[in-house]
């Protein structure tokens, strides 16, 4: 990336993680999807229950395989082969994780996590069970505030994912959402988490490249 933009970029960022410090969930920047991996290994413990939500951006940036080296006690939920019985009982033990990792869909820079989920194992766990979250996200994820948030979510993340996961759902055909009522909708609970009673137990680390949807 362009030394200039990233330049701007990496003040947004810092905007970003002041207030989340504010909202009682503690950021932290890295500029390669190197150091997230270090920085994720620094805010865990060898040995814990650990589970993710689900996320592009845990594959790309290698957190996946580091949580697969034998360190943690992993609730893998890609294992191949899986029945959906198998995965819907690795979701509910997730909620008795030590940490959860995901990303998020959108950080308003006012500190907000914005999130759009189909099932809602992954914004229920967030918001409640496991005792430390980590969210790991792009640069590019960050938005101005939560209209910014809803329209990053129905104008790229909701139809990349959907093609990614070929649902059926007319946004694989338009490249937007148009609200439907498909039964492969992947859009069903919206949560936005802001201040947080639970100081710290959400942390953010936000990567300096473009990850995920």
């Amino acid at each position: 990336m362009d030394k200039n933009l990233m330049a701007i970029l990496e003040k947004r960022a810092a905007r970003t993680i002041e207030n989340l410090a504010k909202n009682n969930m503690p950021g932290f920047y890295v500029k390669t999807r190197e150091q997230a991996v270090e920085k994720v290994a620094e805010l865990m413990k060898e040995g814990e229950l650990v589970a993710v939500g689900g996320s592009m951006t845990l594959f790309e940036t290698g957190i996946i395989e580091h949580l697969r080296s034998g360190r943690y006690s992993f609730l893998d939920r890609y294992i191949e082969g899986l029945s959906s019985a198998q995965k819907e009982e690795i979701y509910r033990k997730s909620f008795l994780a030590d940490t959860y990792l995901t990303s998020t869909n959108a950080i308003t820079e006012a500190g907000e996590l914005y999130n759009v989920d189909g099932t809602g194992n992954r914004v229920a766990a967030m918001i409640y069970g496991p005792k430390s979250v980590i969210v790991v996200a792009g640069i590019n994820k960050i938005v101005r505030d939560i209209n910014e948030a809803v329209e990053r979510v129905r104008r790229i993340a909701a139809p990349a994912n959907c093609t990614r996961l070929d649902t059926g759902t007319p946004c694989i055909k338009t490249g937007y959402c148009v609200n439907c009522r498909s039964e492969g909708r992947i859009c069903c609970s919206y949560t936005v988490l802001g201040y947080q009673r639970q100081k710290d137990r959400i942390k953010v680390i936000i990567v300096g490249e473009d990850l995920g949807y």
